[in-house]
C-alpha cells in the first residue's frame, strides 16, 4: 500500500511538535525516519499509520484522504492491513509465545484459533521454532522483538510500522532485526521506520529527516 503524508504537522498544546512533513512510502520499500530525540519521529510515525491525526495536512492510504475516515474505519484498516512493531515489543508477558502471535484464542479454555502452517511459519522465519508453547516472559529481549516481528508476518500486514525496534538489542539480535524488516520490504510490505540506528537507515531505501521546518527525503543508492 501506497502511504503518503502532505504537509503534515502536529500541535500539542499550541507547541508544535512536527511541521510541513511531506513523504511518500511504497510496496517493497523501508522508509527510516530519522533526527535527533525529540524531534518528532514517533509523532510523525503515528500520524502515517493512522494513530493520531495531524493538525494539518492530510495522510493518504493508497491515494484515499484518510482524514474524513471513521474511527471504524481506521480500525479496519489496522485489522486488515496494519501492523506496529513498538520499541518495548508490545508483549503480553503471561501468554504463550503463539498467543502473542495470533492474538487469538477461545474463550473460557484459552485454547488457540489460529492457522497453524502460518503460525509455524513465522515463528521458523524469526528464529523462533518450538517456542510457540513457551510463556513469552522466558524471552529474552532480542526473542520479544523477534516475536513482535512474528506477528506481523503471521498478520501478512501490507504495512508494517516501527518504532526503534533495535533501540536495545545487543549487536547480533540488532542484524537479525534489521534483516526481517528488510525481509517484510523485498515480500511487498511497505516499512516505515523511526530509527536513530544506523545499521538500520543504511538498510532502508529512503531518509526522512523529521523536523519542525520543511521536510526532507533523501532517496539512497540502490543497494
Amino acid at each position: 500500500m501506497d502511504i503518503e503524508a502532505v504537509d503534515v504537522g502536529v500541535l500539542i498544546d499550541d507547541r508544535e511538535i512536527v511541521a510541513g512533513q511531506s513523504l511518500t512510502c511504497r510496496p517493497n520499500t523501508m522508509t527510516a525516519l530519522v533526527g535527533p530525540s525529540g524531534c518528532g519521529k514517533t509523532t510523525l510515525l503515528h500520524c502515517v499509520g493512522l494513530l493520531q491525526r495531524p493538525t494539518f495536512g492530510r495522510v493518504l492510504v493508497d491515494g484515499a484522504d484518510t482524514s474524513s475516515w471513521s474511527s471504524r474505519r481506521v480500525r479496519q484498516f489496522w485489522r486488515d492491513n496494519a501492523a506496529f512493531v513498538i520499541q518495548d515489543y508490545g508483549i503480553v508477558d503471561d501468554e504463550s509465545v503463539a498467543y502473542n502471535v495470533t492474538m487469538s484464542a477461545t474463550l473460557f479454555t484459552n485454547r488457540l484459533r489460529a492457522d497453524q502452517s502460518r503460525l509455524e511459519a513465522a515463528l521458523d522465519r524469526t528464529g523462533l521454532a518450538g517456542r510457540g508453547g513457551d510463556r513469552a516472559s522466558h524471552l529474552s529481549g532480542g526473542e520479544k522483538q523477534r516475536l513482535a516481528i512474528a506477528r506481523a508476518i503471521y498478520k501478512d500486514a501490507a504495512v508494517v510500522l516501527v518504532d526503534e525496534p533495535t533501540a536495545s538489542l545487543d549487536s547480533a539480535n540488532r542484524t537479525l532485526v534489521v534483516d526481517l524488516f528488510a525481509d517484510r520490504a523485498a515480500a511487498g510490505c511497505t516499512v516505515i521506520i523511526a530509527t536513530h540506528d544506523e545499521e538500520m537507515m543504511a538498510a532502508c531505501d529512503s531518509l526522512h529527516t523529521v523536523s519542525r521546518q520543511r521536510s526532507d527525503t533523501t532517496a539512497k543508492v540502490a543497494r
